[in-house]
């Protein structure tokens, strides 16, 4: 570990910096949205959200090197491609006749499927690697202001609507009942999953977003008493597995999302195995 740290302080190495400090702030938001995700049971929707992400990165590239142009970063594609799938699933879940199970895999398949075609078609090679599985190590300083932005964002939404997004993930019936408008709500925190998930793709690649974006809360929901709790358990949670993650895949020199998501997952395995015993006995 003393390398790692080392390498941390060394002012040639600033893309290591970077890519701590990000995760760590992007901690904050994983376990906030992360919670109402695993609480709403709302996972599934939450995967294809991301796979969504591709066609909206397929397209930024297609735009600025077919088309040229510049503004259209793929960075801006994935946000509108992950607003507009968020959307959609509200739409589909409140007003569509269709199973909303399949509106679901349809989604997922389809932004897979246009992601890949922009990219074949984009001039170049476009390696889609780094999308898929992440590469954590490529954010810069830019990327450190979104992440605070969205932090800022995320904070003071949850804080102002926090009573509202509780009835909403626990008795939804009762809080319409209430007069809360509950559509409204579910499409709020669906772009709020949304944007995380935008974040988290940088993190950890697209495929892999479900793990981080459920594993900590989920680990977290084991020790907390309410909802509160859990999200700051997942906070912490979620920072230790980037943070030993980084510091193993430097060590190693190995591919820093998977390993990210190997802790994620050990952990947890270890913690609903152990609990499984103790209530055993």
């Amino acid at each position: 570990m003393t390398d790692f740290f080392q390498a941390l302080a060394d002012p040639n190495l600033p893309f290591l910096r970077y890519a701590l400090i990000s995760g760590l702030l992007a901690s904050i938001p994983f376990g906030i949205i992360g919670s109402f995700v695993v609480v709403r049971r709302i996972s599934y929707i939450a995967g294809a959200i991301s796979h969504c992400v591709l066609a909206g990165v397929g397209l930024g590239l297609y735009l600025q090197q077919a088309v040229g142009i510049a503004w259209f970063t793929p960075f801006i594609g994935a946000i509108l491609a992950a607003l507009l799938a968020a959307v959609i699933l509200t739409v589909v879940s409140l007003h569509a006749k269709q199973r909303e199970d399949s509106v679901i895999g349809a989604l997922w398949a389809a932004g897979m499927a246009i992601g890949l075609l922009f990219i074949a078609k984009t001039p170049g090679y476009n390696d889609p690697m780094s999308y898929l599985f992440g590469n954590i190590l490529l954010i810069g300083k830019s990327d450190l202001y979104f992440i605070s932005i969205l932090d800022i964002v995320v904070v003071t939404v949850v804080t102002i609507f926090y009573n509202k997004f509780l009835a909403l993930c626990f008795d939804e019936e009762y809080a319409r009942l209430r007069g809360l408008n509950t559509g409204l709500l579910y499409l709020a925190l669906l772009c709020l999953t949304a944007l995380t998930v935008v974040l988290l793709v940088r993190v950890v690649g697209i495929v892999m977003v479900i793990a981080l974006l459920t594993l900590p809360a989920a680990i977290a929901g084991n020790f907390a008493r309410n909802l509160w709790q859990m999200m700051l358990l997942a906070i912490v949670f979620c920072a230790l597995f980037v943070f030993s993650g980084l510091w193993l895949s430097y060590s190693y020199d190995l591919p820093s999302g998977p390993v990210i998501i190997m802790i994620a997952t050990a952990l947890y395995l270890l913690v609903v195995g152990v609990l499984r015993k103790i209530r055993d006995h």
